[in-house]
């Protein structure tokens, strides 16, 4: 029953009923204590009567109370009024950003300053551990003097892990795992599934809004409520192109990264949300508008002054063409097209004809050529009784794809060539390559050290074109007019970066170079631009470089196309359609786990975190570590407390604790440096051509590192150093296995040397052969075993008694991926080992699919 004008409820006396809100009825309200108006909810009695509703009710009142924010509305009090609840609040004029979103898609300005101001609600909010869980517009007010405030907390729930406060509110949970809750078309794909929502299910609400206002048209709406759900888990909203031509790529980047399926790969802070828009917020009315007043101003001065006046204008107008941007190309969309989880992680296998995509699948030993047609579908094998074939590229008709037996990598592996969609392999020639690819007139290019050779589809009339040139020749592709040739110039000095050749060779020169290298160049079918992408960094990005200009057009240097929460790599233009361009993109993630020698199982290691390279001090009462993909190294007690980050910047394999446990040494900027314990300025012990730490001496008096082609012994006392020649091509790492004696592994992978330090002999070490190649290897702290892990379809994890020669298996690895496999396939070098001689393994925990980007291009 409605309450009648004039009722007090405390000192609160009812003035006229507002409407509905949320759960209760909400009456305008006037404060007889402070004089003014306010507004009061009340939950009818019949409602009251229901125990679901009457908590949700509360939680309201709870989790609103506990906030003081501008951007959400403020708590005055909570009553109850002959048995039903009602709670006290600020009184809103205005209207919700449902009715203003009734006319339409909105100005950008407004969408910049609105969408800002709920993620500073959404970020005060769960700075206090407050999960909204029911953002949409009906939940947001619009006041007439043009502030906005969130509403309705009734699915509120409280995150003690969100709370940055350390507050004691007391939000209790109102639903059970596994129920449905929240308004259909705006939940995010853990809440259709029923799992626990948490800050950044609110963070995939506020992009559906965003959406919502730059277009008019909500993100996802079918006929049907199930309907809706399902392309909420499923499919990427139409993209905001196809609606709203102007609006910037920046606020497209930041609503696809808000509505990211996975929520790993979203915004993780409402905070950051907010910053995103502010900045381009401040964009908005940059450049731009300040272009336009200048031409307005060379307008009224030609009217004005004549023809002296133009010629002023004509000048203006060229230094901003001069100083303006160039047009940039636009990803308008990102679908996935495989989902069958497999690692695709080989670098430079992503190939396509234009219908179907040929790439690797599965590891090292076992690597599978597999396709799926590029609109997406089944994933199949093509059957090759290769062992470890790469595609490199395939033939312009699709008849057949260019292969290296053994995968792309130095020092070159035989070339053969498979034919589609089946067919016995041909090995042509004697022809090896490091890489390889087809030409748009399907003859084939194969790169071996410092020479690059074209020859005709069966192997016949080589013809080298680039030889001799202090570098490797990588990735090479020819333009789709044939003029021209990129490749990756694998500097024999270190550093990797683009080089271009006119098709017979003259004309070299680098193109575009990264600080942390750039390399694979792949064409888009109109010649007009190259594209290639980053190396050694946590996240890859796909960049591009204008290759055609007008005359009139700038030289611009080599620009991000790929700014999203994946790692992409591998790109691969489309043949067929310019704007599709396929690529693998990757989340990296691993989890720490220790194989339990008694049980044979794999267990979580200082909680499963994300991590590689653990190594303990002798004592065993610290642990050093790389944050894995970060590659960040970081120490904490043995137990995981007390964590502290050491270094910055992006470390590879080798850390090592010095005896007394107070140092760690690290191979970081070309050096080896050592960093204290407790942090601080890192010393730098060796500044040589590429040093690599392996080891500390078991007496604690050297480190042993390598530099190519040899191994290094400095003497910690006296500095000295010696020398001794590795003998072998792309030795593989070295352990001490006793005072005298380091066990090594060749690049070959196929088994163990052995360096006597007397005598400074090397000799084989004759365990039992295994066929599959070794993934990674390590001596257990005691000096008394040596593991290694296999490769191939039947992946074992062996163990040998150091002084003997028999291996045994000491647990299969056929249902085990390593980390790391995604870019390095299979590099992560080294197993570590917790004190009691446990190995320790990181498993990947990420994904690797491919996916095709649409992209506008100027």
């Amino acid at each position: 029953m409605p309450i009648p004008a004039g009722t007090k409820l405390d000192s609160f006396e009812i003035i006229s009923p507002v409407g509905a809100g949320g759960m209760g009825e909400v009456y305008r309200a006037r404060d007889s204590v402070l004089k003014r108006d306010v507004a009061i909810k009340v939950l009818p009695e019949y409602w009251s009567r229901d125990p679901d509703r009457l908590r949700r009710f509360e939680v309201e009142a709870q989790a609103a109370a506990t906030l003081n924010h501008p951007n959400v509305i403020s708590i005055f009090h909570v009553g109850r009024y002959e048995g039903s609840p009602y709670i006290v609040t600020e009184l809103l004029q205005g209207e919700t950003l449902r009715e203003r979103l009734r006319h339409g898609a909105m100005p950008l300005r407004e969408v910049l300053d609105i969408g800002g101001s709920i993620a500073q609600g959404l970020a005060a909010a769960h700075a206090a551990g407050v999960v909204h869980r029911d953002l949409k517009p009906e939940n947001i007010f619009l006041t007439k003097d043009g502030r906005v405030k969130l509403l309705d907390f009734g699915l509120a729930k409280f995150d003690p892990v969100a709370s940055e406060s350390g507050s004691t509110a007391t939000v209790q949970q109102v639903t059970n795992p596994g129920h449905v809750l929240g308004t259909v078309g705006y939940m995010s794909p853990e809440q259709v599934r029923g799992r626990p929502a948490d800050t950044r299910s609110d963070i995939f609400a506020l992009g559906v809004i965003l959406y919502e206002m730059v277009t008019g048209r909500p993100a996802f709406r079918k006929e049907t409520s199930a309907e809706t759900m399902s392309a909420i888990l499923k499919e990427d909203p139409p993209a905001i192109s196809q609606h709203s031509s102007t609006t910037p790529p920046g606020l497209q980047r930041v609503i696809a990264r808000c509505l990211t399926k996975n929520a790993e790969q979203r915004f993780q802070h409402a905070s950051d949300v907010g910053f995103a828009l502010e900045a381009l917020s401040d964009t908005s009315t940059g450049p731009f508008a300040v272009g336009q007043q200048e031409k307005r101003s060379g307008e009224r001065k030609l009217m004005r002054f004549g023809i002296a006046v133009a010629v002023i204008s004509l000048a203006a107008l060229a230094f901003y063409w001069w100083q303006r941007p160039p047009a940039v190309p636009v990803v308008q969309a990102v679908t996935q097209i495989t989902d069958d989880g497999q690692p695709k992680g080989v670098f430079n296998s992503l190939q396509t004809d234009g219908m179907r995509l040929y790439f690797n699948e599965g590891r090292r030993g076992d690597l599978q050529i597999a396709q799926v047609a590029v609109t997406g579908g089944q994933v199949s094998k093509i059957p090759t009784p290769l062992i470890d074939a790469q595609p490199g590229g395939v033939a312009p008709d699709g008849s057949f794809l260019a292969v290296l037996q053994g995968g792309a990598a130095p020092p070159g592996h035989p070339l053969w060539k498979v034919p589609l969609p089946t067919g016995d392999p041909v090995r042509l020639g004697n022809y090896k390559g490091q890489d390889v690819s087809v030409t748009p007139d399907g003859r084939i290019m194969v790169s071996y050290e410092s020479d690059l050779t074209i020859v005709d589809a069966d192997g016949s009339n080589p013809r080298t074109v680039i030889s001799g040139i202090d570098a490797w020749v990588g990735n090479p592709a020819m333009s789709p007019d044939g003029k021209q040739i990129a490749f990756s110039y694998y500097g024999h000095k270190g550093g990797v970066s683009i080089y271009l050749a006119n098709s017979d060779g003259s004309g070299l020169r680098e193109i575009a170079t990264h600080p942390e290298g750039f390399c694979c160049p792949a064409w888009t079918p109109d010649s007009r631009y190259l594209l290639f992408e980053t190396r050694g960094t946590v996240m890859q990005n796909i960049w591009y470089l204008p290759m055609r200009r007008s005359w009139w057009e700038r030289r611009v240097e080599p620009r991000k196309l790929t700014a999203l929460p994946l790692s992409f790599h591998d790109s691969t233009p489309n043949p067929r359609d310019a704007k599709a361009v396929f690529a693998i993109g990757t989340k990296e993630r691993g989890e720490l786990v220790r194989l339990d020698l008694k049980t044979k199982q794999f267990v979580p290691f200082l909680g499963g975190i994300s991590a590689k390279d653990v190594v303990f001090s002798r004592d065993g009462k610290w642990v050093a570590y790389l944050a894995f993909p970060e590659l960040t190294l970081w120490r904490s007690r043995s137990d995981g407390s007390d964590r502290l980050q050491l270094t910055h910047s992006m470390l590879l394999e080798g850390i090592g604790f010095s005896p007394d446990g107070k140092t760690i040494v690290y191979r970081g900027n070309q050096n080896l440096s050592a960093v204290s314990l407790d942090g601080g300025q890192p010393t730098t012990l060796v500044k040589d051509r590429e040093p690599w730490f392996i080891d500390w001496s078991p007496d604690g008096s050297q480190i042993v590192f390598a530099t190519p082609g040899a191994f290094n012994f400095m003497d910690l006392a006296s500095g000295k150093r010696t020398s001794v020649p590795s003998q072998y091509d792309y030795l593989w790492g070295a352990r001490w296995i006793g005072d005298d004696k380091l066990v090594a592994a060749p690049a070959s992978r196929s088994g163990f040397k052995l360096l006597d330090l007397k005598t400074h002999t090397w000799s084989d070490w004759a365990i039992d052969p295994n066929p599959n190649p070794i993934s990674r290897w390590g001596v257990s702290p005691d000096h008394q075993y040596l593991y290694y892990a296999t490769s191939g379809a039947d992946p074992q994890l062996m163990r040998v008694r150091v002084g003997e020669n028999r291996a045994e298996p000491v647990v299969s690895l056929k249902d085990f991926y390593f980390a790391m496999f995604i870019q390095f396939n299979g590099a992560d070098e080294w197993i570590s080992f917790a004190p009691d001689g446990s190995p320790l393994l990181t498993r990947d925990k990420g994904s690797q699919e491919i996916y095709a980007l649409t992209v506008r291009w100027p």
